[in-house]
């Protein structure tokens, strides 16, 4: 993904198409970690999370198997969004992944499973139908504001 940087309202733009293609890996990671009730699986998921949530989703391995592999064959041109709705999304996807941890760790399965269920169905719809629902989220919260 490229980074950069608008000099009018010093907003971080992102490769929008990264997001989406980090979606279908975590749509993948978390139908994994669901059929196989895989507590490491969750949390690696989360580790992922945790970065683009911290850091931005540019910075997660996702973002980077991206960067080296997947944008340098695209011949479509650049769409750029702001960062911060997907990185809102990904602190939306580690509340749900810490929630499915604390169930597999305190024996609650139904714990884990709803909230694993959630995060796959908010990262098929990004990875499927381009329909980012923490990003959309974000904008909803924007004008509450």
């Amino acid at each position: 993904m490229s980074i950069t940087t608008s000099t009018k309202t010093d907003v971080q733009l992102i490769d929008a198409r990264g997001p989406r293609f980090g979606a279908v890996i975590t749509t993948a990671v978390l139908a994994t970690a669901l059929a196989t009730s895989n507590l490491w699986v969750i949390v690696a998921q989360a580790i992922v999370f945790a970065i683009g949530a911290f850091r931005g989703p540019q910075f997660t391995p996702y973002a980077a198997i991206f960067r080296t592999i997947v944008k340098p064959r695209l011949k479509s041109a650049v769409i750029s969004e702001d960062v911060r709705p997907p990185q809102f999304a990904q602190s939306v996807g580690l509340l749900f992944a810490i929630v499915a941890i604390v169930g597999s760790l305190t024996g609650i399965n139904a714990l884990f499973v709803i909230a694993t269920s959630f995060a796959l169905a908010a990262a098929f719809l990004n990875a499927a139908f381009n329909f980012c629902l923490g990003c959309e989220m974000y904008l909803l919260l924007l004008r509450l504001r």
